[in-house]
């Protein structure tokens, strides 16, 4: 007597997400939404399906509001990209999951924060980086990364890692600051580049989209004598 064979089960496979959604932080300053407006009209050129925004604070729809929206729409899967902060600071460890918690729908995937990675700084991100000083079309003989800031050491030592693959890929000094938070300011890492022997200063801007701390940032190196700040 031959083992009855029992035939294999189909197995479901999770849906394809239909949907992005790019999660920004939100501005007061109008022009930051529209950096996300055009991401996404970039990101909408390539990818087959639908991609809206959302935003955590200060600008509507919020994250909850525009996954109500897509399931409405008939979206069961939504992949939702985080524009936060590039690491993996207090928004993308607390206020993401809260944003997203209770959806209308299926719950969304979430893509890794951008930036926010024990391992190597994102070769990626270097390159943008550095295409961005090069659009400033000015000399430097030394760099100041600055970041949005944060009291989260982690977030910390990302920038950190960061400014030194900068550094590295240019051949040049490269040293963090932060607009807000924390400590050194851009004014004092570019006296530090300075008192090492740096007569010419540029700042490249770590933050995703214009914005209030984007302009201090401008204000508070421009004050400090450098010779340009990129854009973000």
């Amino acid at each position: 007597m031959t083992d009855a064979i029992e035939t294999p089960r189909a197995v479901a496979r999770p849906a394809a997400p239909s949907a992005l959604l790019l999660l920004a932080h939100g501005s007061r300053v109008p022009e930051a939404k529209e950096y996300t407006r055009a991401l996404a009209r970039a990101v909408g050129s390539s990818w087959p399906g639908r991609v809206e925004v959302a935003y955590l604070r200060h600008t509507r729809p919020r994250a909850r509001q525009a996954l109500s929206m897509l399931a409405e729409a008939g979206h069961e899967q939504v992949a939702v990209v985080p524009l936060l902060l590039l690491s993996s600071a207090f928004h993308s460890r607390v206020d993401l999951p809260k944003a997203l918690s209770n959806p209308l729908g299926r719950a969304p995937l979430v893509t890794p924060v951008m930036g926010g990675t024990t391992g190597e700084p994102d070769k990626r991100l270097v390159a943008a980086l550095r295409r961005r000083l090069a659009e400033l079309d000015v000399e430097f003989d030394a760099v100041v990364l600055v970041a949005t800031g944060s009291t989260d050491v982690g977030a910390y030592a990302e920038v950190t890692a960061m400014a030194s693959a900068l550094g590295t890929d240019l051949g040049l000094p490269c040293r963090a600051a932060f607009a807000a938070t924390t400590t050194p300011t851009p004014g004092e890492a570019a006296d530090e580049l300075r008192r090492a022997g740096a007569r010419r200063i540029a700042v490249a801007s770590y933050c995703l989209a214009s914005g209030v701390l984007y302009r201090e940032t401008v204000e508070a190196s421009t004050a400090a004598g450098v010779v340009g700040v990129s854009q973000p």
